[in-house]
């Protein structure tokens, strides 16, 4: 489990979603595969949040007036959880070794699926496995 602060500095905790499918995104605005990967997160939280899919977005290291000036720029505007790890301990605890990294936490809070590098998350095969977890008891 962890507590960061969002975006308006409210803080949130993993074990808030207990019991939904999390995928729990560490980025950085610097990173382009991070930012290829924005708009194929929020289509698939758009799409799958109604049925108990969360994204949590955890930027490494940055101030939240800078990710919020960069979000403010994007075509697609994140409307999913973004949440400040400015001493990336979150990422150490995770063993994140580079970003982008994609983790796919089940109903139970255990990590099923890890993805380091880019992803197109409206991919279908994606799409499956996410609905599987979300099927899942």
């Amino acid at each position: 489990d962890f507590t960061l602060p969002d975006m308006a500095r409210a803080t949130r905790s993993l074990s808030d979603y207990r019991g939904k499918v999390v995928m729990l995104n560490f980025w950085a605005t610097w990173c382009p595969p991070c930012r290829r990967e924005i708009p194929s997160m929020e289509s698939i939280y758009q799409d799958l949040q109604k049925d108990g899919f969360v994204v949590l977005a955890v930027n490494e290291f940055e101030s939240t007036d800078h990710v919020f000036a960069y979000t403010g720029q994007l075509s697609v505007f994140p409307t999913f959880p973004i949440l400040f790890d400015s001493d990336s301990k979150i990422s150490q605890d995770y063993d994140v070794k580079g970003l982008p990294t994609t983790l796919l936490i089940d109903k139970q809070g255990k990590v099923v699926y890890r993805a380091v590098g880019g992803r197109d998350f409206d991919h279908p095969a994606v799409r499956d496995i996410v609905r599987k977890l979300l099927a899942a008891d």
